[in-house]
């Protein structure tokens, strides 16, 4: 096959939860377990990093595999969902897995795929701890899909477990309060294995603590320890940190060229993990400095607060869910501009009623629907959306709504795409 066909196959055969939702999920990790097996439990060869969280998961992974390239590690990237190309899920020093590593993996095994009946994403879990242990990396940043407890990911013991934070997210497969969400991401936590925690919560402090008791784990919440104060912003390039741990400086004046406000919590979330990784790894102030400085050439992360264009300036921004969109609302009230243009699309299974609520009014709103079985009808969207306030246009695609928005705004508007990765995918 070649890799198209190979693509094709893949999305033909494997249930996929990115294109149609719940009929894709396996609450057992009994499929990975057989699939990792079948393959020789190339898990096992490699050390690696773990991350949970409901937000910010992505982009602390990223960061992490920034610094251990530039320590020199060789640094395995494992992620989901993933935007333009299969590829962007599995990377080793930033370079994503050769398109014939893909076609050979599933040529390979197809008979054993076929027996076992993984998910898409079982199926990539598969491929990505056999490239890894094949290619010898040093470490492995991998982040989690949903959840923790039963995620396909969570077959591995990593040298320390991290939790970004809890928001409600996948409420139909996690709960429907923050605690029941919380003790499925702390499923991660392993026997003696550190596990950082980047936000403290009330709702799921015990949790996490009970949790590391009970596996002998030591546990540390980022933001009791460390402190990142923004000294400088380039709001179309960079912001610049001091980090400090305990009050006394740890890393002067690092720069980030992740915008969004989010990410500070992101930093912080990082900067914890390094503190304990630092005890097994060689990382220095210059690592972690450019790393983070570095993390985008490094790992090419997109999606986040990305700068699309820059008259209009247009933002891109994967945030999805009630927590990621008031990140979003909350940075939008911060800028100066004549008017803004909001292009969103979501997937059906979100909890659409509480996001739509935190959507400023002042603003055109184009909606449209990914190109994906899961996406939501953009009428359906449109007509939720005008119940609380939110006036705009229905378009037929992403393509034609952001066209249609670069049409008309001018120069010193504002467009903002997002609502779902999918969308996003459309457009970086």
């Amino acid at each position: 096959m070649t890799y198209q066909e190979t693509l094709d196959w893949m999305y033909q055969q494997l249930p996929m939860y990115q294109r149609i939702g719940a009929a894709a999920y396996k609450a057992d990790l009994n499929n990975t377990i057989a699939l990792l097996e079948h393959l020789g439990n190339p898990h096992r060869d490699f050390k690696s990093v773990h991350v949970a969280g409901t937000n910010g998961k992505g982009s602390t992974s990223h960061m992490l595999a920034s610094i251990f390239q530039e320590a020199g590690y060789k640094t395995g990237l494992y992620t989901s969902p993933h935007l333009r190309d299969f590829r962007e899920r599995i990377r080793i020093n930033g370079e994503m897995i050769p398109e014939e590593n893909v076609v050979g993996f599933v040529e390979n095994h197809q008979d054993a795929i076929k027996a076992i009946q993984p998910s898409f994403f079982e199926m990539t879990v598969g491929m990505a701890f056999e490239y890894f242990a094949k290619e010898h990396v040093d470490i492995a940043i991998v982040e989690v899909g949903m959840g923790g407890r039963l995620d396909s990911t969570n077959l591995i013991t990593p040298e320390l477990s991290i939790i970004t934070n809890i928001g409600l997210d996948h409420v139909q497969f996690l709960g429907d309060t923050l605690e029941k969400i919380a003790y499925e991401k702390a499923g991660i936590i392993k026997e003696g294995v550190p596990v950082v925690i980047g936000e403290t919560q009330p709702e799921t402090h015990q949790v996490f603590e009970d949790k590391a008791a009970e596996c002998h784990s030591p546990i540390f919440f980022a933001d009791q320890i460390f402190d990142c104060d923004k000294i400088h912003i380039d709001s179309l390039a960079q912001q610049e940190y001091d980090i400090w741990k305990n009050s006394e400086l740890y890393l002067e004046a690092c720069s980030i060229p992740l915008m969004g406000n989010y990410q500070k919590k992101n930093l912080t979330t990082v900067m914890c993990a390094v503190d304990q990784l630092r005890k097994k790894f060689e990382l220095s102030d210059d690592d972690i400095r450019d790393g983070i400085s570095n993390v985008i050439r490094n790992t090419h992360l997109m999606g986040r607060w990305q700068i699309l264009e820059k008259e209009p300036l247009t933002i891109a921004d994967t945030g999805h869910n009630v927590d990621g969109i008031r990140e979003v609302v909350s940075q939008l009230a911060e800028m100066t501009y004549n008017k803004l243009h909001f292009i969103i699309g979501m997937v059906n299974d979100k909890d659409i009623d509480h996001v739509l609520q935190l959507l400023p009014h002042s603003c055109e709103y184009y909606f449209c629907k990914a190109d994906i079985p899961r996406g939501l009808d953009a009428n359906i969207l449109a007509e939720k959306a005008f119940s609380f306030g939110l006036r705009g246009s229905v378009y037929s695609s992403v393509r034609d709504a952001y066209e249609s928005a670069l049409n008309v705004a001018e120069f010193d508007d504002v467009i903002f795409i997002g609502g779902s990765n999918f969308v996003v995918a459309e457009v970086v």
